[in-house]
């Protein structure tokens, strides 16, 4: 079976290595091309065009930055799903809503090729050390026969049941990841106005029942006031808008969630667009 990996930002790099290490042969493409060189070392063939990269391959997954990304490279008029070869297989491992990969679903099957969404939790600490889970848009026995290869990439595959759902899932995860984040910052905002220290609220919060886990490993970042990028604050964003979009769709609004996308908007035109989603944490304190 051939398979090619396209798009090769921060998560897409650490993906397709981990499938190299693990013995798979790889064809990969990028647009920037200077991405591609790491896995070239590790015995990558690098297409030249995402045409050729996935012209006889039988499995392409693609990792891209959003629905836009995804549009333009597959489904546009110049986009490469024409070029896939009838019975192969496209998951797309892209965070998007629902609706976006029905709709890619639909496109892929007027191509004769088949669809499967499967975004993934977890950032880049996660994506190195081949623990994501994946929500995947099909049956149990949709994604058998690739299942194998999804867990040289992660820990656990989340089968449900149909083209979107895994889309959908996703949508609520990150959704409660970026509220989550922003409680935690006010948290420690509240407390450090209450003469609580902060390097105690930043040591024993995270310990507590109440919060969640992850906040932990944003400590440091909070401490430093440096926010190295693990999950771009720009893509939570991107996430945001899409799970608001979603609801307000059925004529409904999530109040929360619509006040934590200005924030978030806040600090993307603050200039912070390109630092970890934990650096809501610094403009919220500014």
């Amino acid at each position: 079976m051939k398979i090619t990996f396209i798009g090769l930002g921060i998560m897409g790099q650490a993906m397709a290595t981990n499938l190299l290490k693990n013995g798979t042969s790889l064809t990969v493409y990028n647009r920037s091309i200077e991405k591609a060189e790491s896995l070239r070392i590790l015995g990558a063939t690098v297409a030249e065009s995402a045409a050729k990269a996935v012209a006889d391959a039988d499995l392409v997954i693609s990792m891209l930055a959003g629905p836009s990304a995804v549009d333009q490279m597959f489904l546009s008029e110049s986009g490469i799903l024409k070029h896939m070869k009838p019975h192969s297989t496209w998951i797309d491992c892209s965070t998007v809503d629902s609706e976006f990969s029905r709709s890619s679903a639909t496109a892929a099957q007027k191509s004769g090729v088949s669809f499967i969404d499967a975004p993934v939790a977890g950032s880049k600490p996660q994506a190195e050390a081949a623990v994501l889970s994946f929500f995947v848009g099909t049956t149990a026995e949709g994604i058998a026969p690739f299942e194998s290869l999804l867990l040289q990439m992660g820990q656990k595959v989340i089968p449900f049941g149909t083209a979107g759902q895994g889309s959908s899932f996703k949508m609520v995860v990150n959704m409660l990841l970026g509220q989550s984040m922003v409680i935690f910052s006010e948290a420690i905002q509240l407390g450090t106005a209450l003469n609580i220290d902060t390097e105690f609220l930043l040591k024993t919060l995270p310990k507590l029942p109440v919060t969640a886990p992850f906040t932990a490993l944003k400590t440091d970042n909070i401490s430093n006031n440096t926010y190295p990028t693990h999950f771009p604050l720009e893509h939570m964003l991107k996430d945001l808008r899409l799970a608001t979009q979603a609801y307000s769709s059925a004529g409904k609004r999530l109040a929360v969630a619509e006040t934590v996308k200005a924030q978030f908007e806040g600090a993307a035109e603050a200039g912070r667009s390109r630092q970890d989603f934990s650096a809501i944490h610094a403009y919220l304190t500014s």
